[in-house]
C-alpha cells in the first residue's frame, strides 16, 4: 500500500501529541478519540474526526492506536465499530498503548485473520517527547510490517527498536515500566523520609539524586514531588495499571515481583485523591501515610 492516509485512535496526554506529529510531516490524518471534544484542536488544525474507530480506519493505510489499557483496546479494536473490521487486507495496524501481552498476542491473531499484520510498538517517553517527535518506538513484529510502517513512526519518534517478533514490544515495555515505577514509588519514600527528618529537602534531595541513586527517572521526577507540579505528563493511575500488567507478564514466566506490588499499592493509595494527575503525586499518598 502506497497511501498515506494514517487513522489514530485516542487523544490522550500522549495520543494528541503524536497526531500533531503526523500531520506536521505531512500525512493525511483522521482521528478518533472516545471523547470527541479532545479532537477540536486536531481538526481546527486540519485533521478529519471520525465518529467510531471504524470510520477511521476505513481505507487507511496504518491505523495507530494509543489508549488507556486492554479494554479500551479491545473496544476500539474489536468492539462494536471497531477499527480491525473497517481495516483494508494489507494495512498495518500499530497498537503503541502499554497492554498485557496476551492482549496484544490476541489482537495480532484477530488481525492476521483480518489480513492485517500488527505492530505492536508501544513507547518510551512522556508528553513532551509525544509534543517534540522525540519518542523511543520499542517494536514487535513482521520486520516487512515495520517497513510500511517507519515513515509515520519517524514522524513521532526519534528511534526505533525493532525488537523481534510480535509480543516482544509489549513484554519490554511491561520490563520498563516495572523498573521505572519501582523506582519512583521508592523516591517518593525517601523523599518524606527527608522531610520528616527535620532536613532541608529542596537542599538534600537534588544532592541525593545527583549521587548514585540519581537515574533519569528519580531526576526527573523529584522537582516535581519538590515543587507539587503534579500537571499530568504520565497519569498516576496508568502507573499503578501498569504495575499490575508487569506483575503477571513476569508470573506468566514463574518470577514473583513483591517489589512491583508494593510499588502498586503506593500509586493506587495515592490514586484515591490523585487520580488526574502526574504519577509524582504518588509522594502525596506517602505523605498522608
Amino acid at each position: 500500500m502506497t497511501n498515506d492516509k494514517i487513522a489514530f485512535l485516542g487523544l490522550g496526554t500522549m495520543g494528541a501529541g503524536m497526531a500533531r506529529r503526523l500531520m506536521t510531516a505531512g500525512f493525511d490524518v483522521t482521528v478518533w478519540n472516545r471523547s470527541p471534544e479532545k479532537a477540536a484542536p486536531l481538526a481546527a488544525a486540519g485533521a478529519r474526526v471520525a465518529d467510531t474507530p471504524a470510520a477511521a480506519a476505513a481505507g487507511a493505510a496504518i491505523v495507530i492506536a494509543m489508549l488507556a489499557d486492554d479494554p479500551a483496546s479491545r473496544r476500539a479494536w474489536l468492539g462494536a465499530d471497531g477499527a480491525l473490521a473497517a481495516m483494508t487486507p494489507g494495512a498495518v495496524a500499530v497498537e503503541s498503548s502499554t497492554l498485557t501481552v496476551d492482549w496484544v498476542r490476541t489482537l495480532g491473531a484477530e488481525a492476521a485473520a483480518a489480513g492485517v499484520r500488527l505492530l505492536d510498538a508501544p513507547v518510551s517517553g512522556s508528553r513532551q517527547q509525544a509534543e517534540e517527535g522525540s519518542l523511543r518506538f520499542l517494536v514487535g513484529g513482521d520486520a516487512d510490517a515495520l517497513g510500511q510502517a517507519r515513515a509515520a513512526l519517524e514522524a513521532m519518534g526519534s528511534e526505533i527498536v525493532h525488537l523481534g517478533a510480535s509480543g516482544s514490544g509489549a513484554v519490554f515495555k511491561l520490563i520498563n515500566n516495572f523498573l521505572c515505577g519501582v523506582q519512583v514509588a521508592s523516591l517518593a519514600e525517601a523523599v518524606v523520609m527527608i522531610e520528616r527528618s527535620g532536613m532541608d529537602a529542596a537542599r538534600i534531595v537534588p544532592l541525593l539524586i545527583a549521587g548514585a541513586p540519581g537515574s533519569p527517572i528519580t531526576k526527573l521526577i523529584a522537582p516535581r514531588m519538590l515543587e507539587r507540579d503534579y500537571d499530568p505528563r504520565f497519569f498516576l493511575p496508568l502507573m499503578a495499571k501498569d504495575l499490575g500488567y508487569a506483575e503477571a507478564a513476569f508470573a506468566a514466566q514463574g518470577l514473583d515481583l513483591p517489589s512491583a506490588a508494593v510499588a502498586r499499592a503506593r500509586f493506587e493509595a495515592a490514586a484515591d485523591d490523585h487520580a488526574g494527575d502526574d504519577m509524582a503525586a504518588v509522594v502525596e499518598g506517602v505523605r498522608r501515610a
